[in-house]
Protein backbone atom coordinates (compact mmCIF):
# COMPACT_ATOMS: atom_id res chain seq x y z
CA UNK A 1 0.00 0.00 0.00
CA UNK A 2 1.01 3.53 -0.74
CA UNK A 3 0.88 6.67 1.32
CA UNK A 4 -1.81 9.10 -0.04
CA UNK A 5 -1.33 11.44 -3.32
CA UNK A 6 -0.13 15.09 -2.25
CA UNK A 7 -1.83 17.70 -4.40
CA UNK A 8 0.94 20.85 -5.52
CA UNK A 9 -0.66 23.26 -3.64
CA UNK A 10 -0.45 21.05 -0.81
CA UNK A 11 3.39 20.53 -0.80
CA UNK A 12 3.92 24.25 -1.49
CA UNK A 13 2.78 25.41 1.76
CA UNK A 14 4.11 22.14 3.90
CA UNK A 15 7.46 23.56 1.93
CA UNK A 16 7.22 26.41 3.02
CA UNK A 17 6.91 25.20 6.55
CA UNK A 18 9.68 23.64 6.16
CA UNK A 19 11.93 26.25 5.60
CA UNK A 20 10.64 28.48 8.15
CA UNK A 21 9.52 26.38 11.23
CA UNK A 22 11.71 24.51 13.85
CA UNK A 23 11.19 21.04 13.07
CA UNK A 24 9.46 19.90 16.46
CA UNK A 25 6.57 18.09 14.87
CA UNK A 26 6.40 15.79 12.15
CA UNK A 27 2.43 16.13 11.01
CA UNK A 28 0.66 14.44 8.55
CA UNK A 29 0.94 15.55 4.89
CA UNK A 30 -2.27 17.62 4.81
CA UNK A 31 -2.72 21.07 5.06
CA UNK A 32 -6.19 21.99 6.63
CA UNK A 33 -7.96 25.22 5.95
CA UNK A 34 -11.41 25.14 7.63
CA UNK A 35 -13.07 22.96 10.32
CA UNK A 36 -16.51 22.29 11.35
CA UNK A 37 -18.24 19.75 14.11
CA UNK A 38 -16.56 16.61 13.25
CA UNK A 39 -14.61 17.55 9.73
CA UNK A 40 -12.16 19.35 8.76
CA UNK A 41 -11.40 20.94 5.00
CA UNK A 42 -7.94 20.90 3.15
CA UNK A 43 -6.15 23.53 0.84
CA UNK A 44 -7.84 21.76 -2.02
CA UNK A 45 -11.43 21.07 -0.94
CA UNK A 46 -10.81 17.40 0.18
CA UNK A 47 -13.25 16.82 3.47
CA UNK A 48 -11.49 14.20 6.45
CA UNK A 49 -13.03 12.78 9.61
CA UNK A 50 -10.89 14.22 12.20
CA UNK A 51 -10.57 11.47 15.18
CA UNK A 52 -8.16 13.09 16.98
CA UNK A 53 -9.39 16.07 17.93
CA UNK A 54 -6.15 17.85 18.51
CA UNK A 55 -5.08 15.59 21.54
CA UNK A 56 -8.78 15.80 23.00
CA UNK A 57 -8.43 20.02 22.58
CA UNK A 58 -11.45 19.53 20.23
CA UNK A 59 -14.18 17.71 21.98
CA UNK A 60 -16.43 19.76 21.73
CA UNK A 61 -15.61 19.76 17.44
CA UNK A 62 -14.38 22.79 15.44
CA UNK A 63 -15.94 25.85 15.95
CA UNK A 64 -18.90 24.76 18.06
CA UNK A 65 -21.32 27.68 17.83
CA UNK A 66 -22.06 28.15 21.43
CA UNK A 67 -18.46 28.64 22.19
CA UNK A 68 -17.61 30.28 18.99
CA UNK A 69 -20.27 32.69 20.18
CA UNK A 70 -18.91 34.01 23.25
CA UNK A 71 -15.61 34.22 22.16
CA UNK A 72 -17.06 36.80 19.69
CA UNK A 73 -18.76 38.44 22.09
CA UNK A 74 -15.72 38.90 24.82
CA UNK A 75 -13.50 39.68 21.27
CA UNK A 76 -15.89 42.95 21.37
CA UNK A 77 -15.27 43.94 24.69
CA UNK A 78 -12.33 43.03 26.45
CA UNK A 79 -9.03 40.20 25.83
CA UNK A 80 -6.66 40.95 28.58
CA UNK A 81 -5.98 43.06 31.17
CA UNK A 82 -2.93 40.60 33.23
CA UNK A 83 -3.85 39.64 37.29
CA UNK A 84 -2.41 43.47 37.88
CA UNK A 85 -6.32 44.09 37.74
CA UNK A 86 -9.62 42.14 38.50
CA UNK A 87 -11.91 41.54 35.21
CA UNK A 88 -15.62 40.65 35.13
CA UNK A 89 -15.33 37.48 33.64
CA UNK A 90 -12.57 35.64 35.94
CA UNK A 91 -14.49 35.06 38.91
CA UNK A 92 -17.26 33.64 36.86
CA UNK A 93 -15.35 30.89 35.63
CA UNK A 94 -13.71 30.07 38.67
CA UNK A 95 -16.79 29.99 40.89
CA UNK A 96 -18.29 27.76 37.45
CA UNK A 97 -15.10 25.76 37.50
CA UNK A 98 -14.62 24.92 41.02
CA UNK A 99 -18.37 23.77 41.28
CA UNK A 100 -17.67 21.57 38.41
CA UNK A 101 -15.30 19.98 40.54
CA UNK A 102 -16.34 20.24 43.77
CA UNK A 103 -13.08 22.01 45.02
CA UNK A 104 -12.80 25.27 46.44
CA UNK A 105 -10.03 26.97 44.36
CA UNK A 106 -8.91 27.40 40.94
CA UNK A 107 -5.66 28.72 39.69
CA UNK A 108 -6.02 29.47 36.30
CA UNK A 109 -2.90 28.80 33.67
CA UNK A 110 -2.50 28.56 29.90
CA UNK A 111 -1.39 25.29 28.71
CA UNK A 112 -1.25 21.99 30.09
CA UNK A 113 1.97 21.72 30.88
CA UNK A 114 2.07 25.13 32.90
CA UNK A 115 -0.68 23.76 34.94
CA UNK A 116 1.58 20.48 35.66
CA UNK A 117 4.15 22.94 36.91
CA UNK A 118 1.74 24.73 38.90
CA UNK A 119 0.28 21.90 40.45
CA UNK A 120 4.29 20.85 41.31
CA UNK A 121 4.78 24.06 43.13
CA UNK A 122 1.66 23.57 45.09
CA UNK A 123 2.42 20.12 46.17
CA UNK A 124 5.79 21.14 46.99
CA UNK A 125 4.66 23.82 49.13
CA UNK A 126 2.09 22.41 50.54
CA UNK A 127 5.06 19.39 51.87
CA UNK A 128 6.52 22.19 53.27
CA UNK A 129 4.13 24.82 55.00
CA UNK A 130 1.67 21.96 55.85
CA UNK A 131 3.11 18.01 55.98
CA UNK A 132 6.32 19.64 57.45
CA UNK A 133 8.54 18.11 54.83
CA UNK A 134 12.55 19.19 55.72
CA UNK A 135 13.47 21.85 53.09
CA UNK A 136 14.08 20.90 49.50
CA UNK A 137 13.66 17.29 50.45
CA UNK A 138 9.87 17.24 48.77
CA UNK A 139 9.23 13.97 46.22
CA UNK A 140 6.59 13.41 44.00
CA UNK A 141 5.72 9.87 43.04
CA UNK A 142 4.95 9.45 38.72
CA UNK A 143 4.32 6.74 36.62
CA UNK A 144 6.36 5.03 34.19
CA UNK A 145 4.95 6.20 30.87
CA UNK A 146 4.00 8.81 31.67
CA UNK A 147 3.20 12.02 29.69
CA UNK A 148 2.47 15.62 31.46
CA UNK A 149 4.10 18.17 29.24
CA UNK A 150 7.52 19.49 27.10
CA UNK A 151 9.25 21.57 30.33
CA UNK A 152 12.50 20.68 31.14
CA UNK A 153 11.22 20.09 34.51
CA UNK A 154 8.52 17.62 33.36
CA UNK A 155 10.78 15.44 30.49
CA UNK A 156 13.49 15.28 33.66
CA UNK A 157 10.78 12.61 34.77
CA UNK A 158 9.64 11.16 31.11
CA UNK A 159 11.23 7.55 30.61
CA UNK A 160 10.76 8.29 26.84
CA UNK A 161 14.33 8.84 25.31
CA UNK A 162 12.95 11.10 22.64
CA UNK A 163 11.17 13.57 25.40
CA UNK A 164 14.74 13.50 27.36
CA UNK A 165 17.72 13.10 25.13
CA UNK A 166 19.84 16.38 25.23
CA UNK A 167 17.65 18.43 27.04
CA UNK A 168 19.56 17.85 31.02
CA UNK A 169 20.57 18.37 33.34
CA UNK A 170 17.19 17.45 35.38
CA UNK A 171 15.58 18.56 38.10
CA UNK A 172 15.43 15.98 41.26
CA UNK A 173 12.96 15.13 43.22
CA UNK A 174 10.76 12.71 41.39
CA UNK A 175 10.36 8.58 42.34
CA UNK A 176 9.31 6.46 39.35
CA UNK A 177 6.99 3.40 40.26
CA UNK A 178 5.16 1.50 36.64
CA UNK A 179 1.71 2.69 35.99
CA UNK A 180 -1.07 0.82 37.38
CA UNK A 181 0.90 -1.26 40.16
CA UNK A 182 -0.78 0.11 43.45
CA UNK A 183 1.75 -1.77 45.43
CA UNK A 184 4.58 -0.36 44.05
CA UNK A 185 3.29 2.91 44.37
CA UNK A 186 2.57 2.29 47.89
CA UNK A 187 5.98 1.30 48.60
CA UNK A 188 7.44 4.57 46.97
CA UNK A 189 6.27 6.86 49.19
CA UNK A 190 7.96 7.78 52.40
CA UNK A 191 7.59 10.45 55.12
CA UNK A 192 9.46 12.99 52.52
CA UNK A 193 6.49 12.38 49.73
CA UNK A 194 4.25 15.31 48.88
CA UNK A 195 2.32 14.01 46.42
CA UNK A 196 1.82 11.28 43.60
CA UNK A 197 1.24 12.67 40.71
CA UNK A 198 -0.54 10.42 37.68
CA UNK A 199 -2.87 10.34 34.30
CA UNK A 200 -5.83 8.50 35.52
CA UNK A 201 -5.52 6.94 31.88
CA UNK A 202 -2.22 7.25 30.14
CA UNK A 203 -2.87 9.29 26.47
CA UNK A 204 0.19 9.78 24.80
CA UNK A 205 1.18 6.04 25.86
CA UNK A 206 -1.48 4.78 23.63
CA UNK A 207 -4.56 5.19 25.53
CA UNK A 208 -3.33 2.57 28.35
CA UNK A 209 -6.66 1.98 30.85
CA UNK A 210 -5.08 1.20 34.41
CA UNK A 211 -7.34 -2.16 35.71
CA UNK A 212 -10.27 -1.52 37.56
CA UNK A 213 -9.61 -0.61 41.12
CA UNK A 214 -6.06 0.89 40.64
CA UNK A 215 -7.32 4.42 41.18
CA UNK A 216 -9.43 3.26 44.21
CA UNK A 217 -6.46 1.58 45.56
CA UNK A 218 -4.17 4.71 44.73
CA UNK A 219 -6.93 6.92 46.39
CA UNK A 220 -6.66 5.08 49.55
CA UNK A 221 -2.41 4.75 50.08
CA UNK A 222 -2.37 8.51 49.86
CA UNK A 223 -4.98 9.42 52.60
CA UNK A 224 -3.67 7.20 54.56
CA UNK A 225 0.03 8.56 54.24
CA UNK A 226 -0.83 11.97 54.10
CA UNK A 227 -0.17 12.46 50.14
CA UNK A 228 -1.56 14.85 47.90
CA UNK A 229 -3.12 12.77 44.59
CA UNK A 230 -3.05 14.63 41.86
CA UNK A 231 -4.79 13.63 38.89
CA UNK A 232 -3.85 14.77 35.46
CA UNK A 233 -6.98 14.85 33.42
CA UNK A 234 -5.52 17.48 31.04
CA UNK A 235 -6.13 14.92 28.06
CA UNK A 236 -9.08 12.45 29.67
CA UNK A 237 -10.81 15.23 31.42
CA UNK A 238 -13.91 17.43 30.34
CA UNK A 239 -16.69 14.20 29.39
CA UNK A 240 -13.60 12.72 26.51
CA UNK A 241 -14.40 9.01 29.25
CA UNK A 242 -17.61 9.25 29.29
CA UNK A 243 -17.66 11.01 32.86
CA UNK A 244 -16.42 14.48 34.10
CA UNK A 245 -13.45 13.31 34.53
CA UNK A 246 -11.38 9.86 34.24
CA UNK A 247 -11.29 9.40 38.05
CA UNK A 248 -15.23 9.37 38.26
CA UNK A 249 -15.03 6.17 36.40
CA UNK A 250 -13.93 4.52 39.50
CA UNK A 251 -15.62 7.25 42.01
CA UNK A 252 -12.70 8.92 43.21
CA UNK A 253 -12.10 12.06 43.76
CA UNK A 254 -8.36 13.51 43.69
CA UNK A 255 -6.37 16.26 46.04
CA UNK A 256 -5.89 18.07 42.81
CA UNK A 257 -6.95 18.04 39.43
CA UNK A 258 -5.06 19.26 36.55
CA UNK A 259 -6.99 20.70 33.27
CA UNK A 260 -6.21 21.96 29.96
CA UNK A 261 -6.84 21.20 26.45
CA UNK A 262 -10.83 21.05 26.42
CA UNK A 263 -11.31 24.07 28.71
CA UNK A 264 -10.55 26.26 26.07
CA UNK A 265 -12.92 24.94 23.80
CA UNK A 266 -11.15 24.71 20.60
CA UNK A 267 -10.76 28.75 20.76
CA UNK A 268 -7.50 29.21 22.66
CA UNK A 269 -5.19 27.64 25.34
CA UNK A 270 -6.56 27.64 28.89
CA UNK A 271 -5.79 25.48 31.79
CA UNK A 272 -6.01 25.19 35.57
CA UNK A 273 -5.09 23.56 38.86
CA UNK A 274 -8.16 22.82 41.03
CA UNK A 275 -8.09 22.02 44.85
CA UNK A 276 -9.53 22.89 48.23
CA UNK A 277 -8.19 25.71 49.92
CA UNK A 278 -6.10 23.74 52.31
CA UNK A 279 -4.12 22.64 49.23
CA UNK A 280 -4.43 25.50 46.87
CA UNK A 281 -4.47 28.12 49.46
CA UNK A 282 -0.40 27.63 50.35
CA UNK A 283 0.46 29.91 47.31
CA UNK A 284 0.72 33.02 48.36
CA UNK A 285 0.40 36.17 46.30
CA UNK A 286 3.41 37.10 44.28
CA UNK A 287 4.84 33.71 44.19
CA UNK A 288 3.42 32.18 41.02
CA UNK A 289 1.51 33.98 38.26
CA UNK A 290 0.81 34.09 34.35
CA UNK A 291 0.42 37.17 32.10
CA UNK A 292 -2.24 35.55 30.33
CA UNK A 293 -3.55 33.24 32.87
CA UNK A 294 -6.85 33.91 33.76
CA UNK A 295 -7.69 36.46 31.22
CA UNK A 296 -10.93 37.59 30.33
CA UNK A 297 -11.07 36.13 26.88
CA UNK A 298 -9.94 32.73 28.02
CA UNK A 299 -12.37 33.08 31.74
CA UNK A 300 -15.48 33.58 29.59
CA UNK A 301 -14.82 30.48 26.55
CA UNK A 302 -13.69 28.11 30.18
CA UNK A 303 -16.85 29.75 31.62
CA UNK A 304 -19.25 28.19 28.63
CA UNK A 305 -17.44 25.07 28.61
CA UNK A 306 -18.11 24.67 31.90
CA UNK A 307 -21.91 25.16 31.56
CA UNK A 308 -21.64 22.67 28.76
CA UNK A 309 -20.77 20.05 31.00
CA UNK A 310 -22.45 20.74 33.43
CA UNK A 311 -25.52 19.31 32.07
CA UNK A 312 -23.90 15.86 31.41
CA UNK A 313 -24.91 15.99 27.66
CA UNK A 314 -21.41 15.67 26.62
CA UNK A 315 -20.36 12.77 28.89
CA UNK A 316 -23.70 11.10 28.12
CA UNK A 317 -22.93 10.93 24.45
CA UNK A 318 -18.62 9.89 24.86
CA UNK A 319 -20.22 6.85 27.42
CA UNK A 320 -22.77 6.02 24.56
CA UNK A 321 -20.89 6.18 21.42
CA UNK A 322 -17.84 4.59 23.68
CA UNK A 323 -19.74 1.73 23.82
CA UNK A 324 -20.37 1.69 19.76
CA UNK A 325 -16.71 2.39 19.09
CA UNK A 326 -15.26 -0.76 21.36
CA UNK A 327 -17.54 -3.13 19.86
CA UNK A 328 -16.64 -2.03 16.33
CA UNK A 329 -13.09 -1.88 17.31
CA UNK A 330 -13.01 -5.25 18.73
CA UNK A 331 -14.31 -6.92 15.40
CA UNK A 332 -10.85 -5.98 13.66
CA UNK A 333 -8.98 -7.45 16.66
CA UNK A 334 -7.15 -10.44 14.81
CA UNK A 335 -7.73 -8.77 11.34
CA UNK A 336 -4.24 -6.95 11.52
CA UNK A 337 -5.27 -5.05 14.61
CA UNK A 338 -3.82 -6.98 18.13
CA UNK A 339 -5.41 -5.41 20.48
CA UNK A 340 -7.83 -1.80 21.39
CA UNK A 341 -8.15 0.27 24.26
CA UNK A 342 -11.02 1.89 24.80
CA UNK A 343 -12.26 4.42 27.30
CA UNK A 344 -15.37 6.41 26.14
CA UNK A 345 -14.65 7.74 23.01
CA UNK A 346 -11.00 7.51 23.36
CA UNK A 347 -9.05 4.46 22.04
CA UNK A 348 -5.49 3.13 21.50
CA UNK A 349 -5.61 0.56 18.27
CA UNK A 350 -2.42 -1.51 18.49
CA UNK A 351 -1.42 -2.20 14.65
CA UNK A 352 -0.25 -5.81 13.76
CA UNK A 353 3.30 -5.01 12.26
CA UNK A 354 3.04 -6.95 9.65
CA UNK A 355 0.31 -4.77 7.97
CA UNK A 356 2.85 -1.69 8.84
CA UNK A 357 3.36 1.22 11.30
CA UNK A 358 0.67 3.33 13.06
CA UNK A 359 2.61 6.04 11.10
CA UNK A 360 1.97 4.17 7.86
CA UNK A 361 -1.62 3.30 9.13
CA UNK A 362 -2.22 6.93 9.74
CA UNK A 363 -1.48 8.08 6.18
CA UNK A 364 -3.17 5.41 4.39
CA UNK A 365 -6.12 6.65 6.65
CA UNK A 366 -5.76 10.15 5.57
CA UNK A 367 -5.54 9.05 2.11
CA UNK A 368 -9.24 7.80 2.57
CA UNK A 369 -10.24 11.05 4.51
CA UNK A 370 -9.60 9.80 8.27
CA UNK A 371 -7.48 11.54 10.56
CA UNK A 372 -5.56 9.88 13.43
CA UNK A 373 -2.26 10.22 14.80
CA UNK A 374 0.63 7.41 15.32
CA UNK A 375 2.83 7.14 18.85
CA UNK A 376 4.85 4.41 20.26
CA UNK A 377 5.72 2.80 17.06
CA UNK A 378 2.72 0.15 16.73
CA UNK A 379 -0.42 2.16 17.90
CA UNK A 380 -3.00 4.98 16.58
CA UNK A 381 -4.97 6.63 18.77
CA UNK A 382 -8.67 8.16 18.12
CA UNK A 383 -10.03 10.96 20.04
CA UNK A 384 -13.10 11.97 18.11
CA UNK A 385 -15.13 15.00 18.65
CA UNK A 386 -17.52 14.48 21.76
CA UNK A 387 -20.29 16.03 18.50
CA UNK A 388 -19.30 12.77 16.49
CA UNK A 389 -22.49 10.60 15.11
CA UNK A 390 -22.63 6.59 15.29
CA UNK A 391 -22.50 6.65 11.12
CA UNK A 392 -19.55 8.99 11.27
CA UNK A 393 -17.61 6.02 13.83
CA UNK A 394 -19.00 3.41 11.53
CA UNK A 395 -17.53 4.94 8.39
CA UNK A 396 -14.39 5.35 9.99
CA UNK A 397 -14.54 2.05 11.07
CA UNK A 398 -14.85 0.93 7.60
CA UNK A 399 -11.87 2.96 6.05
CA UNK A 400 -9.53 1.46 8.83
CA UNK A 401 -10.77 -2.20 7.94
CA UNK A 402 -10.49 -1.27 4.03
CA UNK A 403 -6.54 0.21 5.31
CA UNK A 404 -5.70 -2.97 7.31
CA UNK A 405 -7.10 -5.34 4.18
CA UNK A 406 -4.62 -3.59 2.05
Amino acid sequence: MTTPHIDTATIGIISAEEGHLAQNYRPLPVVIARGEGSWVTDVEGKRYLDLLSAYSALNFGHRHPAIVSVAQEQLGRLTLTSRAYHNDQLGLFADALAALCGKDLVLPMNTGAEAVETAIKTARAWAYRVKGVPADAATIVVADGNFHGRTTTIVGFSDDPAAREDFGPFAPGFVHVPFGDADALAAAIDENTAAVLIEPIQGEAGVVVPAEGYLRRVREVTAARNVLFIADEIQSGLGRTGHTFACDREGVVPDVYVLGKALGGGILPVSAVVADRDVLGVIRAGEHGSTFGGNPLAAAVGHRVVEMLSTGEFQERARALGVHLEQRLGELVGHGVTAVRVAGLWAGVDIDPAVGTGREVAERLLGRGVLVKDTHGQTIRMAPPLVVRATELDWAIEQLRVVLAG
